[in-house]
């Protein structure tokens, strides 16, 4: 997932060496088409959440997950003025910003170095085509479904739904281990955490990228054989062995293929603009 990026100057000519004649504003349009702020979340804090001009230039985007000072100064170093990440760096009111927690010293730096945050989360869940779907295409579902459908929207002329989680049919049924063997294997997850399901066969499987427990009675309403999220919680896996195998495979785990949505959309409208995904593992938990 590499690509070429842009290269880095002496600080105060660090982003003149690219001319693409792409602004900013028009990633970040590209950005809300595909998955408009409208989809988010109540409780989310997707969009732009700290901006240059609006007639800035974009030099460059670097794609993560998580934002970081270690981030910030990557984009720096690799030329990007823009970053977009999955989740908000502000998700909570700001009282002060004094540098006293990592959000307040990633907001300095940024503001600092002219490099623009954005965030397309809940709204990229939501999305046709977006978080989840991506998920169900990393593991080769078919007949794809939302869980729980949420509301119609426009994108390029066309009617669209967004929902919550996704159901499909694998291309061959799986028992348990096998299915676990290729969860494991296509997200590269470490440690698979998983309920005592009575489940011989796998046929339909649900999911949902990072926390989506909520949606388990949906999952198992819908007829899916296994429901596989980023986090599930201790308590959640009681009650459902006669159902539904559960799994968990990490918030992280789940969400990392969500670069390459991004990506997809940003190359689609600016051809020629640099953009990176983060040589960084963002993850704040690590497994021994």
């Amino acid at each position: 997932m590499q690509a070429k990026c842009g290269k880095a100057y002496s600080k105060g000519s660090i982003y003149q060496h690219i001319s693409n004649d792409m602004k900013v504003k028009e990633i970040l349009g590209a950005l809300e088409e595909f998955a408009p702020l409208a989809l988010q979340d109540g409780y989310d804090n997707a969009g732009l959440q700290i901006g240059l001009a609006k007639d800035a230039d974009a030099t460059g985007a670097l794609l993560c997950l998580d934002v970081t000072e270690d981030v910030v100064d990557e984009a720096v170093r690799k030329g990007c003025n823009l970053i977009v990440s999955h989740h908000p760096l502000l998700f909570r009111p700001l009282k002060s910003i004094t540098g006293s927690d990592y959000v307040e010293r990633v907001v300095m730096k940024a503001i600092k170095q002219d490099v623009a945050i954005y965030a397309s989360h809940t709204n990229l869940d939501s999305a046709h085509g977006g978080v989840n779907f991506k998920m169900a295409e990393k593991l080769g579902l078919t007949d794809l479904e939302w869980l729980s459908p949420k509301m119609q929207y426009v994108r390029d002329g066309e009617n669209l739904e967004a929902g919550e989680g996704i159901i499909g049919t694998l291309q061959h049924p799986l028992s348990q281990k096998e299915l676990m063997e290729k969860v494991k294997e296509t997200f590269s997850v470490k440690s698979l955490r998983s309920n005592m399901a009575s489940k011989a066969s796998i046929s339909k499987v649900a999911l949902c990228g990072g926390s989506g427990a909520f949606l388990i009675q949906k999952a198992v309403a819908a007829g899916a054989d296994a429901f596989l999220t980023g986090e599930i919680g201790y308590h959640r896996f009681f009650g459902h062995e006669q159902e539904v195998l559960l799994l968990e495979m990490g918030h992280y785990e789940s969400e990392q293929y969500t670069l390459e949505i991004l990506r997809s959309v940003i190359e689609k409208k600016a051809p020629g603009l640099p953009v990176c995904v983060t040589e960084l593992n963002t993850n704040p938990i690590i497994y021994l």
